[in-house]
């Protein structure tokens, strides 16, 4: 199992930017995908971006795209989602999420969470 926790939420403007980082407990989260998905006010858990494993490749989530980025730095054991262009509707509860291999970002995949990092948009 490993421990993420993630860090970098707040309150901003809408128009504004944050970035979120996750920091893993082991050296092998760098052999793993990581995934950000975010929970907003009454509604489901949903995909945001993910990094595969050595960085090899990215996905986003449509709303995401052009917006956000995700990265890793995997001698830090961290991986970042930078957020720009923010508005109210991108408010919600953000987890970082490590997946069972690689170069899989199923849902169910999902192995470890961490407890999330609450970003808050402001009109």
């Amino acid at each position: 199992q490993v421990q993420l926790v993630e860090s970098g939420g707040g309150l901003v403007q809408a128009g504004g930017s944050l970035r979120l980082s996750c920091v893993a407990s082991r050296r092998s989260f760098s052999d793993y995908a990581v995934g950000w998905l975010r929970q907003g006010p009454g509604k489901e858990r949903e995909f945001v971006a993910a990094v595969l494993g050595r960085a090899t490749k990215t996905y986003y989530a449509d709303f995401a795209r052009g917006r956000f980025t995700v990265s890793r730095d995997n001698a830090k054991n961290t991986v970042y989602l930078q957020m720009n262009s923010l508005s109210p509707e991108d408010t919600a509860i953000y987890f970082c999420a490590r997946y069972n291999s690689p170069s899989s970002t199923s849902y169910e995949s999902i192995t470890d969470w961490g407890q999330g990092t609450q970003v808050t948009v402001s009109s």
